[in-house]
């Protein structure tokens, strides 16, 4: 009994506690909004300048959020429609093309296939000046966007040159849907292949509606690509993992500081690929909803993952509806895979000195277990069972991204060459590359390769030393090797940048599909799944846990891990 009562008695100073506690926060806020709008109030009458009320809103709300992490975000009404097709919806009205401002000038840069401005045939290099009679020059991408949307059924006229004369052309904007799943079939070999971009709205069937097409062939093995998929809506992630594994598995778990953020989401239908070898490729732009589907079907065993260390956000964030038709998007969780890990990887809690998050330290690495007993850690996003070198563009290659070179010949390669017999096998001949090196002759190619910047620093450490003198001959001898080695960057490099073209090139014949059919005979990863498909053993000793990691193209023994 006397135990009872002081249970009684710690229970009441408890809520004491807690609506003391709150009512401290209430204070807290409420006292700090006065001031807020004390300092505002002296600002707008005082200030020697005229000011902007939504301006100087705006500034402090988005300093005030940057301080928390890059997630947390407000939403003004003018900016609803680009947040619900960035984070929510696939759906937009629009004519379906792409386009890319180069020195100041707008053109179109893809094409959506059986959309409005292929119906219109509107093709890739075609330099827009007007929509609907309003010149584009100085506007940026968001002006310009807002002219090309619109609600569907209504017209937009654009004026194009092309070839040096302009052109007329009258649109009806459609619903544009851009599909999370871009491509999904059978590869080869008998493997199934899923690319799956985001997870917005309908993913979690559009996966589905691609897995039960590829079942009918009755594959070995399933590919489902998350490279460079940023993630999305977290109850789409679920879907996904519950068409791969049985009834009431824990998916993942989200944390909140609130009781109620809390949750624990398991599947909830019996699967429709429960047995197939499954293989998740993944690399450091997998992230979110990305890394719970990866992290999950690896925690289950029931997954390889393959690729390089996916991203490392392990947040969960929720939208809240403001007064005006404005939102904000706050992160409310954190969420942890079956095994129990959280593979966020930067610590916004504790930002340095000079207010950037770091990495969690090593020290707070945990080691957890999948289900079958496997090795697997927490933060630095999901560790892949099988590594593949990350592919790296030289500093050429991106040079002539950026500068668009690669667009401008593949432009003209199409007009030379009006058709091309497949997509799947197309590689540009020496012929073909020659030619575009020749183009080159008179573009601006300068850039600075890697070692020169390291050379920069060099000299500029020396000089803080007052070593220059004694070292410059050295420098300026390995500055003019580094000069005269840049002059074979085209042929040394000939492999990756022509993959690089071949990929812009093939676009313009055959779309987005025809893109992704060709990288298939470069792809590294998709190359190493087919061969552990072909490896039962090697499947079953890595998801027993009997096996080890693996750097493609080295032995095991010799293989290093490295950041």
């Amino acid at each position: 009994m006397k135990k009872f009562k002081y249970a009684i008695v710690a229970a009441v100073f408890s809520i004491a506690a807690v609506s003391f506690s709150f009512k401290e926060d209430l204070f807290l806020v409420s006292k700090n909004l006065d001031i807020f709008a004390s300092l505002y109030k002296e600002i707008n009458i005082n200030y020697v300048d005229e000011t902007s009320a939504p301006e100087l809103m705006r500034t402090g709300i988005d300093a005030m959020l940057e301080s928390l992490d890059p997630y947390t975000e407000y939403v003004p009404e003018s900016e609803i429609e680009d947040y619900k097709l960035k984070y929510v919806s696939t759906q937009y009205g629009g004519i379906g093309a792409g386009t890319v401002l180069i020195e100041g000038k707008l053109f179109v840069s893809e094409i959506s296939e059986g959309y409005p401005a292929n119906k219109a045939e509107i093709k890739a290099g075609d330099q827009v000046i007007k929509i609907n009679n309003i010149d584009i020059k100085g506007k940026d991408r968001a002006q310009i966007s807002q002219l090309l949307r619109g609600p569907k059924g209504t017209v937009v006229d654009l004026a194009i040159i092309r070839d040096g004369k302009e052109i007329a052309k009258k649109l009806t904007r459609e619903e544009i849907k851009q599909p999370n799943v871009s491509y999904s079939g059978m590869v080869g070999d008998g493997i199934g292949y899923i690319k799956l971009d985001k997870f917005l709205e309908n993913s979690g069937q559009e996966v589905k509606d691609a897995l039960v097409n590829i079942n009918k062939e009755n594959p070995k093995g399933i590919v489902l690509d998350l490279r460079n998929n940023g993630g999305g809506i977290l109850q789409e992630a679920v879907k996904i993992v519950n068409l791969f594994v049985d009834r009431d598995q824990l998916v993942v778990t989200q944390k909140g500081k609130n009781v109620e953020k809390t949750i624990t989401y398991k599947t909830q239908i019996p699967p429709i690929s429960p047995t197939v070898p499954l293989v998740v490729l993944v690399n450091g732009n997998s992230a979110s909803a990305s890394e719970i589907v990866a992290g999950s079907l690896q925690d289950l065993d029931r997954a390889i993952v393959i690729g390089q260390r996916s991203y490392g956000k392990g947040l969960v964030q929720q939208t809240f509806n403001l007064p005006y038709n404005s939102l904000v998007k706050v992160t409310v969780a954190k969420y942890y895979t079956p095994s129990g890990r959280c593979i966020q990887k930067l610590d916004y809690a504790h930002k340095n000195s000079d207010g950037i998050a770091e990495r969690f330290a090593d020290s707070t690495v945990t080691m957890f277990q999948t289900k079958a007993g496997r090795n697997v850690y927490s933060g630095n996003g999901v560790y892949p069972d099988v590594v593949v070198d990350a592919q790296k563009l030289s500093p050429i290659t991106i040079t002539m991204l950026n500068k668009s070179m690669f667009f401008n010949y593949a432009n003209r390669y199409k007009k030379e060459k009006p058709s091309l017999a497949s997509a799947k096998t197309f590689q540009i001949t020496d012929a073909d590359y020659n030619a575009f090196a020749a183009s080159l002759a008179d573009k601006d190619l300068s850039y600075q390769s890697r070692t020169e910047r390291l050379l920069t620093e060099l000299r500029y450490e020396a000089d803080k030393e007052n070593k220059t003198a004694e070292v410059m001959a050295d420098l300026e001898n390995l500055k003019n090797k580094l000069t005269s080695a840049k002059k074979t960057d085209l042929a040394n490099h000939k492999a990756e940048i022509k993959k690089v073209l071949e990929t812009q090139i093939v676009s313009r014949y055959f779309y987005e599909k025809g893109r992704i059919e060709q990288s298939f005979q470069y792809d590294k990863e998709l190359a190493a799944a087919k061969t552990l498909f072909t490896n039962q053993t090697q499947m079953l000793a890595i998801l027993k846990g009997d096996g080890s990691y693996k750097i493609i193209g080295k032995p095991v023994k010799e293989a290093t891990i490295v950041d």
